[in-house]
This record gives structure tokens, C-alpha cells and sequence, in this order.
């Protein structure tokens, strides 16, 4: 904090890192989680630096609407604004717990239905593409098919992928352990075809990467037997993305879209997606049910003979 920081900056930011404090502390919040709530208050902290709100403590509507107008201005996508006002109304609902304020405004404000982002999915036979594009010829085969069908099989994050350690492998009982936002736990069944590629890469491939860390703990390793990362994870999903001829945009996440979309094309039920995807609550996983809609509704305008 600068030296010529007003008393309200000082507390300001003060009151960020207690917040942040008790998200990691009594809420038990991934520290990336934190770290992201963290950067979103920071951009209010610098919008009300600059005297756009007389006492954060005291917000009006018309201010706090003008700050959603600031962050659209700065070019922050619609879901990065929505996320913004997210991290807003837990750090007020925060202040009020702690009886630094009585205010509860923010939670007047709303984020317009066309603010969501209907997540991108791919169609079935776009997985089996994408699933289909590593080669035999390929360096690390066994490996990138055995990530690409756990991502698909599982729904897990790439994060969550890229933290698997051996002891969450269950491959006679059909499942894995998950470690989640929150380091909450979940238990994923394994479908035939992911089964097929750990017992592959485990068995023919995995001992050749970890010769010079034969006890490395992690499932998904790279050349040296290092962890991957999610980075790499990102990159070499990206290259089998290409290889199949899909759309660009498609990331490790778009599998995880696609599981939960399938499922419930298929007749799953909504609380047990939710139990599958580890959210904590099931309005995140409803998400999934308006891209199911789109979908029947391009069906419908392209096949029916009123569409």
C-alpha cells in the first residue's frame, strides 16, 4: 500500500486480506480460488482509489452499477464481469458476518441471463475425434490417449487430472479419487475404453518415464517423470484438437462440458452430474441443462420442416 494511501484504501485493502484470510482459512478455498476472488477485489479496490465510491462500506446502487459499467469499459468479457460481481457479493456478505457493515445493496444487483456463458461442447462423434487422434507413431501414445480418455471419462479439471497420484487409481474396482476445489474428495467411475488406456500406459509406457523417479506418486508425468502441468496438459490437448480438425476454442474444459452434457442428454439426472462434477451447488451444474436446450433447439430449426 502506498505511504499517500487514504485511511479508506488502507482499510479497504486491509478488509481484501482478512476476507481472503477466511476463504482459505474457515472455508477451506483452493488457494487458486483465492487468489482469483483476490484479483477480482482488486479491481474494485483501484476503481474506488480513483473516488468512484464515497464509502465502500456504504455503497449505493447507482455506484455500484457505474463499477459494472467501469469493468465492462475495461473490455472484461461478460463472465469475467459476472465472476467480478460474484467475489463483490461474498466479500459484502463477509463485511456484514464480521459486523463491518449492515449493507447488503450489492446483492440488488444481477447479472443479465445474457451474461452466462453457455459453456462449448462438443457433439459425441467431436469426442471420438478428438479421443481418435493420437497415433501409434506419436512419442508419449499411451500416455496422451490415456489422459484424453480419463478427461472424457472422468469430467474431472485439468487440474484434477494433472494431480491424480497412483493411490487414486482404483482400475479393478472401475474408479478414481478426484481432489477438487476445496480439496474436497470425490469418487469417479472408469468407463472400458479409459480402463483399456491406463492399464496401457501404466504397464508399457509410465516405467520407461519415471526410471530416474521410479517412486514419483504422480499417474501423468513427463519425459523426466516430472508431474505435468496444467499448462502442458493445455498444449498437448490443444495439438490433438488440430489433428482432428475441431474447433479451435476446444480446451481440456470442453471435455468436461461435453461429459456433463452428455450425461444428461442421456437421461442422468441432475443431482447425480452435480455428485459426478464435484459442484457444491447444483444452480452451476443447471448450466448444463441450457446447453441441452440449444442443442435440441438447433435440431429442431434445422430438421423440422417449420423450423
Amino acid at each position: 500500500m502506498s505511504s499517500d494511501a487514504t485511511p479508506q484504501q488502507t482499510a479497504l485493502t486491509e478488509d481484501i486480506a482478512a476476507f481472503r484470510n477466511y476463504l482459505q482459512a474457515e472455508r477451506g478455498m483452493a488457494a487458486n480460488t483465492v487468489l482469483a476472488y483476490g484479483r477480482d477485489l482488486e479491481h474494485f479496490a483501484g476503481w474506488t482509489a480513483e473516488g468512484s465510491l464515497g464509502d465502500y462500506l456504504r455503497p449505493g446502487i447507482r455506484e455500484l452499477s457505474n463499477y459494472l459499467h467501469y469493468l465492462r469499459e475495461a473490455g472484461l468479457a461478460p463472465p469475467s464481469v459476472a465472476r467480478n460481481l460474484v467475489a463483490l457479493k461474498m466479500f459484502y456478505r463477509f463485511l456484514r458476518m464480521e459486523e463491518r457493515t449492515t449493507e447488503s445493496t450489492v446483492d440488488l444487483l444481477s447479472s443479465p441471463a445474457l451474461w452466462e456463458r453457455i459453456p462449448q461442447v462438443l457433439s459425441p462423434e467431436g469426442v471420438e475425434k478428438l479421443l481418435a487422434a493420437p497415433i501409434l507413431l506419436d512419442r508419449f501414445y499411451l500416455r496422451d490417449k490415456a489422459i484424453l480418455e480419463t478427461l472424457y471419462a472422468t469430467g474431472s479439471r485439468a487440474s484434477e487430472v494433472v494431480g491424480l497420484r497412483l493411490e487414486d487409481l482404483h482400475l479393478d474396482s472401475a474408479f478414481c479419487k478426484c481432489l477438487g476445489k476445496g480439496s474436497k474428495q470425490r469418487v469417479v467411475p472408469l468407463g472400458r475404453a479409459a480402463l483399456e488406456a491406463l492399464r496401457a500406459y501404466l504397464s508399457e509406457l509410465r516405467p520407461k518415464l519415471t526410471r530416474a523417479v521410479p517412486d514419483s506418486p504422480w499417474v501423468f508425468v513427463s519425459r523426466g517423470g516430472r508431474p505435468l502441468t496444467r499448462v502442458m496438459l493445455w498444449i498437448l490437448v490443444k495439438k490433438y484438437v488440430r489433428r482432428a480438425g475441431l474447433n479451435i476454442k476446444v480446451s481440456p474444459h470442453t471435455l468436461r462440458h461435453s461429459f456433463a452434457t452428455h450425461l444428461l442428454s442421456g437421461g442422468a439426472d441432475l443431482r447425480t452430474v452435480q455428485e459426478l462434477l464435484g459442484h457444491a451447488s447444483i444452480r452451476t451444474t443447471q448450466h448444463y441443462t441450457h446447453v441441452d436446450r440449444d442443442r435440441l433447439k438447433a435440431i429442431h430449426r434445422k430438421f423440422h420442416p417449420r423450423g
